[in-house]
C-alpha cells in the first residue's frame, strides 16, 4: 500500500519526499506509521521500475532537496493496481481505504464500479469478530457489552458503507 501511496499522491503533483511521507501519514494515520525505513527503499524501487523520476532542486534553506514526480510508467502503474486490486486491498478496511483514496484516477467508471462491486460482494458475505457454532456472532449474542459494541459499530459501519457503494455504483454505471 506505501508503493500504492507514492504513487497516488505524485500523480497530483510532484513532491519532495518529506512531503511526500507527511501526505502518506495523513492518510494512513496512527494505524500504520510510515518510517524513513520503508518509504525511501519503496521510492527508490519506484526509481528504478520508472514509474517514478526525481531531479534535485534548491532547497528553501542550504540543503538541496530531491523533488519527485511520477512517469508515464508511473501513470500506468498506478492505473494497473487500481483496476486489479489485490484481494486483501478489498477485504482489509484500511488498505481499501487508501485505495479509495486514488480510485478517481481510475479513468473508466465501468472499472471504479467493479472495484466497488468487490468490496460490496465482501461487505455482503456473513462474516463477525466472533463465533458461535462455526455461525458468525451476531451483537445482541456477544457475552460481555465490550464484543457487543465491536460487533454493534462495525455493523453500523457496514451499514453505511453499503448505502454509500450501492449510491455509488448507480452513479458511476449511470455515467458509463
Amino acid at each position: 500500500m506505501l508503493e500504492l501511496s507514492i504513487l497516488g499522491f505524485l500523480h497530483e503533483e510532484p513532491q519532495h519526499g518529506y512531503e511526500l511521507k507527511a501526505r502518506i501519514q495523513a492518510l494512513h494515520g496512527h494505524i500504520r506509521p510510515v518510517s524513513d525505513g520503508a518509504l525511501y527503499p519503496a521510492i527508490t524501487r519506484l526509481v528504478k521500475a520508472g514509474a517514478v523520476e526525481q531531479r534535485t532542486e534548491p532547497g528553501s534553506g542550504a540543503a538541496a532537496r530531491r523533488v519527485l514526480s511520477l512517469t508515464d510508467a508511473g501513470r500506468t502503474a498506478l492505473t494497473d493496481r487500481l483496476r486489479e486490486p489485490k484481494d486483501v486491498e478489498i477485504t482489509d478496511g484500511q488498505r481499501f481505504f487508501t485505495l479509495l483514496a486514488f480510485l478517481r484516477f481510475l479513468p473508466d467508471p465501468a472499472a471504479q464500479s467493479a472495484v466497488l462491486r468487490r468490496r460490496k460482494a465482501f461487505l455482503d458475505a456473513p462474516s463477525s469478530f466472533f463465533h458461535r457454532d462455526g455461525e458468525p456472532m451476531r451483537a445482541e449474542e456477544a457475552p460481555d457489552p465490550f464484543r457487543q459494541g465491536m460487533l454493534r459499530i462495525a455493523r453500523a459501519t457496514t451499514v453505511e458503507e453499503r448505502a454509500w457503494l450501492e449510491e455509488t455504483i448507480t452513479a458511476l454505471e449511470g455515467r458509463a
